[in-house]
């Protein structure tokens, strides 16, 4: 239908008075000549309208344009098949993916997500803010994908709706979760390293208030190296860039043969500074990621750590759907799901001196 027929029904269906503001259900009982009450069932998926009125109500409906008040049509009926999801920045490649993943996981359970995502943000602030604003939206539950909020800000929200991490590993036994298997990615990469016979390894450390995820990732990378007989310089970071002149010149005196970063998006910053100060990789210096979702980086050759992402947004979505059911589980889900080493060719022997 042209912009032009909507508006020639809008203003039938109006009696011919302007329309400023939305069309209402009244204006499509109007238009289809049913009763408000039985659009109102049609809207609502009840079944006690025939064939022929659902197919007028959906029909008018469509020439004039109306939109449902999803929230709103939940609360008439009783239940809600909407769930708030908070997410972590977006373009982060990881975050991107997990998004994309859970609002297919969602849809195919015709389950509907409604979603907001921070990016910069002091402390969990801005994102415990937003859970506030999901709230009033009436939601029937939460999905938190984020790595910056704690498990003591969730704590409020658990009490008073059904609630689930998802990618985040969870630090308490009262939250449902399901996450990545951060200690499995740093385990089978740090010994990935040592056993190629680096003895002297900088390792990336994402401060725990910046990402969670990070900083198990790094933490745990340097505690197995060192479990491995290897001489370990942690270096604590927060932005993108931070620690990555550090390393490099490190590299560039021979002080270390090998730097490990918590995220693949670090690797690139890293291997971007190695190439301008003339260093070889992985001939003067490996250097390893974690993620394994960035587009390329097979061609790429990243060493890395692919995390299973479309295996956590499924997991995720299953139990929301759980949660937010009839008949909860009696105790709290917490899963762990492990992913797989990728090789790759930025990781070899080190050099020799």
């Amino acid at each position: 239908m042209s912009g032009e027929e909507r508006r020639r029904a809008r203003k039938a269906a109006t009696g011919g008075r302007p329309t400023h503001g939305p069309i209402t259900l009244e204006d499509v009982a109007r238009e289809a000549g049913v009763s408000r009450t039985s659009a109102s069932r049609v809207m609502l998926g009840q079944g006690k309208v025939t064939d022929e009125t659902r197919r007028k109500v959906w029909a008018a409906a469509e020439r004039l344009g109306y939109v449902t008040n999803v929230i709103a049509r939940e609360l008439a009926s009783g239940g809600s098949s909407t769930v708030g999801l908070l997410l972590r920045d977006a373009a982060n490649p990881a975050y991107g993916l997990l998004f994309t993943r859970l609002q297919k996981a969602a849809h195919e359970a015709d389950l509907t997500l409604v979603t907001l995502t921070v990016s910069d943000d002091d402390r969990g602030r801005k994102q415990v803010s937003s859970l506030h604003r999901l709230m009033g939206m009436r939601v029937a539950g939460l999905v938190v994908a984020t790595g910056g909020v704690t498990s003591e800000q969730l704590e409020p929200f658990r009490r008073r709706i059904p609630i689930i991490r998802s990618g985040r590993p969870e630090t308490t036994a009262a939250i449902h979760a399901v996450s990545y298997d951060e200690e499995d990615a740093a385990r089978r990469l740090a010994t990935h390293v040592a056993s190629h016979g680096h003895r002297d390894v900088a390792v990336l450390v994402t401060a725990e208030p910046v990402s969670y995820p990070e900083y198990v990732r790094g933490a745990t990378m340097a505690a197995v190296l060192a479990e491995h007989g290897v001489r370990v310089r942690p270096v604590e970071v927060s932005g993108p860039l931070d620690g990555v002149e550090q390393v490099i010149s490190w590299a560039a005196r021979g002080e270390i043969t090998a730097i490990m970063c918590p995220t693949d998006t670090r690797q690139l910053h890293v291997l971007r500074a190695a190439a301008a100060a003339g260093l070889d990789v992985p001939g003067d210096v490996s250097v390893s990621g974690c993620d394994g979702v960035l587009p390329g980086a097979d061609l790429l050759g990243l060493t890395t750590y692919r995390i299973p992402v479309e295996e956590v947004a499924q997991r995720t979505i299953r139990n929301i759907i759980r949660l937010v059911g009839d008949s909860p589980p009696d105790g709290v889900l917490q899963e762990r799901v492990p992913g797989t080493l990728v090789p790759g060719r930025t990781v070899g022997p080190p050099p020799r001196r």
